[in-house]
């Protein structure tokens, strides 16, 4: 059995993840993990999928997605995480404020040297206002108060205002 990571991305339009998901069931393949999201009117997709086919048979079958050239289509082999070595306490991270270069950089910068490690991650951009809103497993060991005072800083040198707050596991 083969962990294939596949990756969808190109113009959007109704149908992307049926057609997609229906190619790959067609195959035998079981969906274990996958995140799917809208980019500035762009589909992006990544799956990661089981399957007892080779790359080469997945990439054949996945071809009628880019006919027209409207999506561009990834398949690589992935070795097997384990799951178990995901450790830590949840956390949500917000950033919002003015549009400029380097707000992610930095934020997650000062929260990979605290050991953070960012499980989901997603922002937009509404006019002139930037939002991120990120999933944050810290290390037992962390200073939770610490790091929120930090990333408040870097906030503030960016203009923008940032929050470190524990997250209920049930909702994430």
């Amino acid at each position: 059995m083969a962990l294939l990571a596949v990756t969808v991305v190109g113009h959007d339009r109704p149908g992307i993840i049926a057609q997609t998901t229906g190619l790959l069931a067609g195959l035998g393949a079981n969906l274990e993990d996958s995140s799917m999201t809208l980019l500035r009117g762009h589909f992006a997709m990544v799956l990661v999928a089981s399957v007892e086919v080779a790359v080469g048979e997945v990439e054949a079958a996945l071809d009628p997605l880019t006919a027209g050239g409207m999506l561009d289509v990834a398949v690589r082999e992935v070795p097997a995480g384990d799951p178990s070595l995901v450790s830590g306490a949840p956390y949500l991270l917000s950033v919002h404020g003015g549009d400029r270069p380097g707000i992610v950089s930095a934020v997650t910068a000062e929260l990979a040297a605290a050991g953070g490690n960012v499980s989901d991650l997603t922002t937009r951009l509404s006019g002139d206002l930037y939002v991120v809103v990120a999933e944050v497993d810290l290390p037992p060991a962390a200073d939770a108060g610490a790091l929120g005072d930090r990333l408040a800083a870097v906030g503030t040198e960016l203009g923008v205002q940032v929050s470190l707050r524990p997250a209920d596991p049930d909702l994430l």
